[in-house]
């Protein structure tokens, strides 16, 4: 049986941040980020087809109180759409702190960066997370 390769999105209203891992190793990988425009499914179709994924996980944004908010409603049916238009298995994850966690790695590191890299860095955060209790819980 092939590993699963696993697609982390960190969706937006400007970007769309990305991150693959092949579910045998423990290190996702940042992708660079997409722009969300008109095209953006077909878009990550071709991204999906591309890396042979087999699996997605979205990050789901919550309040300060854990409770979801219009944007985690936005995630969920963009994913939802995604994963219709593949048939490939959803998963959704809790994404609070990671953009802001994301920022300050960047940040610390001292060299320039640009939005599109915080967003894929939290993808990357994000599908971490996701392996970590995937993992766990098999």
């Amino acid at each position: 049986m092939p590993p699963e390769v696993i697609l982390a999105l960190d969706v937006g209203e400007k970007r769309v941040g990305l991150a693959v891992a092949d579910a045998s190793v423990p290190v996702p990988v940042a992708r660079p980020a997409l722009l969300v425009g008109a095209d953006l499914i077909e878009r990550l179709l071709a991204e999906i087809d591309r890396l042979g994924i087999t699996r997605l996980v979205v990050g789901l944004p919550r309040n300060q109180s854990g409770e979801e908010t219009r944007q985690s409603a936005f995630c969920r049916n963009f994913g939802q759409r995604l994963a219709q238009s593949t048939g490939l298995p959803l998963h959704f994850q809790d994404e609070s702190l990671t953009s802001a966690q994301a920022e300050e790695a960047l940040r610390q590191s001292g060299k320039p960066y640009q939005k599109g890299e915080v967003d894929s860095l939290a993808a990357q955060l994000i599908l971490g997370d996701f392996l970590e209790s995937w993992r766990a819980g098999r």
